[in-house]
């Protein structure tokens, strides 16, 4: 035998006696590699998100959202929260909202603000001094009353309205506003047009309804 032929019959002799030696750990392996490209293949895809807009931060009832007051969270479909909001900015919180809760309708001030009572009108009222305002609460009851500067004497324009939302109070460029403070109250549909009357004509007041 010619010796190039008999160094390269001696090279697939070691060869062959390695690959026998090590002929379970290249099956191992090789099943490992099968059951993993097995595994890959059946996943089951991720499920779709949606993206929900949430507070970026700890927002106060009457704030006016700002982009950077939102961040985008992704939640699974059937998780989404009912009445999420898909475009809040420059709508006005009626109520806090702590952050990573998503902004929904019944948290702005707007029609949502009487879902918990659909027999309720949301009906801004404008109070002549900003330091009663600030003595109220989102979830408040209170009577209104309202008294006619030319005349003497009071009477109860509504009574038990819910305080639904405080506005923070806006400024112009000068710095100053409206003077008093911004209430959003729920009333019965019979007491919206005597309300929004006394509103523009009386001087009003309230009392904590029991």
């Amino acid at each position: 035998m010619l010796p190039g032929i008999a160094r390269l019959s001696r090279a697939r002799r070691r060869v062959r006696r390695a690959v026998l030696a090590r002929r379970r750990l290249l099956a191992a392996l090789l099943a490992g590699v099968a059951v993993a490209a097995g595994v890959q293949a059946t996943a089951a895809p991720p499920p779709p998100a949606v993206a929900v807009l949430t507070a970026a931060r700890d927002l106060p009832a009457g704030a006016v959202i700002g982009d950077d007051d939102l961040v985008a969270v992704d939640f699974a479909p059937g998780s989404v929260p009912s009445g999420a909001s898909r475009n809040p900015v420059g709508r006005t919180l009626a109520a806090p909202v702590r952050r990573g809760e998503p902004v929904t309708d019944v948290r702005l001030v707007g029609p949502a603000l009487t879902a918990g009572d659909p027999g309720l009108t949301a009906v801004p009222v404008r109070l002549p001094d900003a330091g009663m305002v600030a003595l109220l609460e989102v979830g408040d009851r209170i009577d209104l009353i309202g008294t006619d500067p030319q005349s003497s004497g009071a009477s109860v324009v509504a009574s038990g309205v819910p305080v639904l939302a405080i506005p923070r109070p806006s400024t112009d460029s000068s710095g100053t506003g409206p003077s008093g403070g911004l209430v959003v109250v729920g009333a019965a549909p019979t007491e919206v047009t005597t309300l929004t009357d006394a509103s523009v004509r009386l001087f009003l007041t309230f009392a904590f309804s029991h």
